[in-house]
């Protein structure tokens, strides 16, 4: 979170400094700034004396051409130049609209700035979207699994637990005569979940994350990745898993399985056995 905090701020700073650059250089283009030779050069051709050595030559004048002209001025051997007076101001006409109007420069600049807001907009949206927790449905909130009569049924015919893509997680049965057991470990609406007959698995293995399927023949779940075994309400049997199967909050409302997956209830600690389920069969990892 942190890390996506402080690129987005990046981002940002980036941004910013690219808007101030090109806009310096576009206010630049459009008030026209001369070098400083070009200044210096104009300023050369504004001297009467190399005015007067151009014209006697009709050449560009030549530094040692100039500097004769400048003896021969201090001689008196010719006359002094006068510089002209500057012509009148031309008359302000209509103005130029292709001239006025904004250059390829300037339109490409500000193209390629527009497009880099919009990416970027984009991209803060979605990182926002993500970041934001769902309410409306999906994981990340309440959902609704189905009536509880069906989905105990569908458990019972099948013997697999029932699973719900939706909120990522599975539905077992857990049997009334362990409530007791499950009171001293168990608490809030795990616990009472459990006293309405039914638990809510997350699929995800405590080990390396790694989804944890069903094996029918043993009755438990097992990870294919490395091993670790878990019984039917998900507390631990084997393997490297440092507790049982995380769970999450289940009420009954209307008849209706209700899970909130807002909040992840870590597992059981290791040695956890309220069922006193065994493995019923082969394993299948």
């Amino acid at each position: 979170m942190a890390v996506v905090i402080i690129a987005i701020a990046v981002v940002i700073i980036l941004a910013g400094v690219f808007l101030f650059t090109t806009g310096r250089r576009d206010r630049a283009e459009a008030t026209g700034y001369l070098s400083r030779e070009t200044k210096k050069r104009d300023r050369s051709r504004e001297n009467p004396l190399i005015q007067e050595v151009e014209a006697e030559q009709g050449t560009p004048a030549t530094g040692r051409a100039v500097e004769r002209a400048a003896v021969l001025e201090r001689r008196g051997e010719t006359a002094v130049v006068v510089a002209p007076r500057p012509s009148p101001p031309a008359p302000m006409g209509p103005i130029d609209e292709e001239a006025y109007g904004v250059t390829r420069r300037q339109f490409f600049n500000r193209g390629i700035v527009g497009f880099f807001v919009l990416g970027l907009s984009g991209f803060g949206a979605s990182v926002l979207a993500f970041l934001w927790p769902s309410l409306s449905g999906g994981f990340g909130s309440k959902i609704k699994a189905g009536p509880l009569t069906d989905i105990y049924n569908q458990i019972t015919t099948n013997k697999e637990p029932f699973y719900v893509p939706e909120g990522r997680f599975y539905i077992n049965p857990y049997p009334k005569d362990a409530i007791a057991k499950a009171e001293k470990i168990y608490s809030g609406g795990v616990v009472e979940g459990m006293k309405s007959g039914v638990v809510a698995l997350y699929q995800k293995c405590v080990h390396l994350g790694c989804r944890v399927p069903w094996c029918k023949s043993s009755q438990w779940f097992e990870c294919p990745c490395h091993g670790s075994k878990y019984n039917r309400v998900g507390e631990k049997k084997g393997g490297p898993a440092p507790r049982g199967l995380d769970r999450f909050a289940v009420s009954i409302d209307g008849g209706q399985i209700v899970v909130d997956t807002k909040q992840v209830v870590l597992g059981p600690p290791i040695g956890t056995d309220t069922t006193g389920q065994g493995q019923e069969g082969p394993h299948c990892a």
